[in-house]
């Protein structure tokens, strides 16, 4: 077996470097780092190469003289033809192809805009025959209390609602605070002190404590749903169930539903009481106002209606987050990607219908519950 060889003549002409011998993985890897080294030395532009002696040659051997000739075939090259072909598939292989250039349809604008409502309707129509099913099973339950899913809505109590005290209570307590010292800031300014416990009261009890309860839980609760169910999805778990001829709509979405649409008020409630702590603890250290006058006054300038429509808002903020968070797990298709774009979509999809609803409740209560 010859090995590979490497010679240059110079010439008048320029300088040839003729290569001859068996170019081959077998003849040319124990010494790798010295034929490429040799080559890089050797290798010119301007310089030709006679290929014509090289008895054989494979990928191995083609790759080594392919980077020193810097990925690209010689001016001057004289090859064989069977030994050509090599270079060309590592040539086709190195240089990816050109995707052909689409010409953009004049009619590009209005096909996007199409695709984009046409997959809203989609999912207004899942949506809606989301909720609708929701409402047949809640008319089942109530006709057939037997059938109501009490572990489910047990757990799904504890996860959405038990486990999220902690993080409402720290985030109302902080609410609390930040809104008591800035509003003190601005009243010290006309001596009108007493009345931050108007504005603590009613933007805690009435707007912050709902949204703010909502927002986390949509965050935290809103994308656990997601998630359980599109991993379900992903695991085919939800085919296996419908297979056994266990109804999804009962036994995964019900008890989320109704969980959270339970566990929202409470939760508002707890993180109303704690925002309000946090506010009168800033206004006594602020202002200087008792916490005896905190508690005298609250009631009198925050009439009770408030916090049944906070209460309010909690229970129909709970009820659209577990939907949409549900809507969008079922809608999960058998891959990652899905699951985490879904996931996502969910978290803030749930967020904008809260904010909306919140403007749909500040409109329809406009003149109920504010002191005269």
């Amino acid at each position: 077996m010859s090995a590979a060889h490497i010679e240059v003549i110079v010439r008048e002409g320029g300088r040839v470097v003729r290569l001859s011998g068996r170019w081959t993985l077998a003849t040319t890897s124990q010494h790798a780092a010295g034929w490429t080294d040799e080559l890089s030395r050797v290798a010119d532009p301007a310089s030709s190469w006679d290929c014509l002696g090289i008895e054989a040659i494979d990928s191995a051997g083609a790759m080594l003289l392919w980077r020193a000739w810097g990925r690209a075939v010689p001016l001057q090259l004289s090859i064989k033809p069977e030994h050509w072909r090599v270079f060309e598939r590592i040539d086709a292989a190195d240089h990816d192809p050109q995707a052909p250039v689409v010409p953009i349809s004049p009619l590009h604008g209005a096909m996007v805009i199409g695709t984009a409502v046409i997959g809203i309707g989609r999912h207004l129509m899942d949506f809606v025959a989301l909720v609708g099913q929701f409402g047949l099973d809640l008319a089942h339950v109530l006709r057939y209390p037997v059938d109501l899913p009490r572990r489910e809505i047990s757990a799904n109590l504890y996860k959405s609602g038990v486990r999220a005290m902690p993080v409402t209570a720290l985030v109302g307590f902080l609410i609390g605070v930040v809104l008591s010292y800035l509003s003190a800031l601005q009243l010290k300014q006309f001596g009108a002190d007493i009345f931050i416990v108007n504005i603590i009261g009613l933007g805690i009890v009435r707007e912050l404590g709902p949204v703010l309860v909502a927002i986390l839980v949509a965050g935290r609760s809103g994308s656990a749903m997601t998630a359980q169910l599109g991993v379900m999805r992903v695991t085919e778990e939800i085919d296996a169930l419908a297979t056994m001829g266990v109804p999804r709509g009962m036994r995964l979405v019900f008890p989320k539903v109704v969980a959270l649409t339970i566990a929202m008020p409470l939760l508002v409630l707890w993180s109303t009481a704690i925002a309000l702590i946090g506010g009168m603890v800033s206004a006594q250290m602020q202002l200087d106002i008792s916490y005896g006058f905190f508690f005298q006054t609250l009631p009198r300038v925050v009439p009770a209606a408030n916090l049944w429509i906070g209460l309010a808002k909690g229970a129909v903020f709970g009820m659209f987050v577990a939907l949409v968070s549900c809507h969008f797990g079922l809608r999960v298709r058998p891959n990652t990607e899905s699951l985490s774009s879904n996931t996502t979509a969910a978290v803030v999809s749930a967020i904008t219908i809260v904010i909306i609803l919140d403007a749909a409740f500040a409109i329809a209560t406009r003149s109920i519950g504010l002191p005269g």
